[in-house]
């Protein structure tokens, strides 16, 4: 009996490039500058969500604290242990524990590594156009229609070098 998957569908993680750092003006970026990403749904072809296996080592975090108007967010935890920073506190997921953030609940979220060791998690988002993201504590905020960071009344950061 054959597969319903095609051979053709597995990813070879090892040819897929790591982004390491993060977008963000300085000094937004600082606690992100370690985080590294591998863009698994976009080497699947995938164009209705995204999935991205991140790698945090000790100290570093996977975003700013933020929430999407228009996108469902969803982490699963696949090694080690990191801090959930949410409105409601702090929670500790350990590997086999995951966490979602509905789009549009304005509960500004973020990953902590504190602990010694790196952590490994799935992140699973959708990829809507009209999606705007929302820093509720600091200066921040993305749109995707205009792709790039803004301060809160709007004035652009300058576009970073690449």
């Amino acid at each position: 009996m054959e597969s319903q998957w095609a051979m053709s569908s597995k990813l070879d993680l090892s040819t897929i490039v790591s982004r390491i750092g993060s977008g963000y003006p300085s000094p937004f970026d600082e606690p992100c500058r370690k985080r590294e990403r591998k863009a698994l749904g976009d080497a699947a072809g995938l164009t209705q969500f995204g999935v991205n296996l991140l790698r945090l080592p000790p100290g570093a975090w996977s975003s700013q604290r933020h929430w999407h108007t228009a996108e469902d967010e969803f982490v699963y935890v696949l090694a080690g242990e990191v801090v959930l920073v949410s409105n409601e506190g702090e929670q500790l997921l350990r590997e086999g524990d995951c966490a979602g953030f509905k789009a549009g609940d304005a509960d500004g979220h973020h990953l902590q590594n504190r602990s010694q060791h790196d952590v490994l998690l799935l992140e699973i988002g959708g990829r809507s156009q009209t999606d705007a993201v929302t820093y509720p504590d600091i200066d921040l905020r993305w749109t995707a229609k205009a792709d790039r960071y803004t301060h809160r009344d709007g004035t652009p950061y300058p576009l970073r070098e690449q």
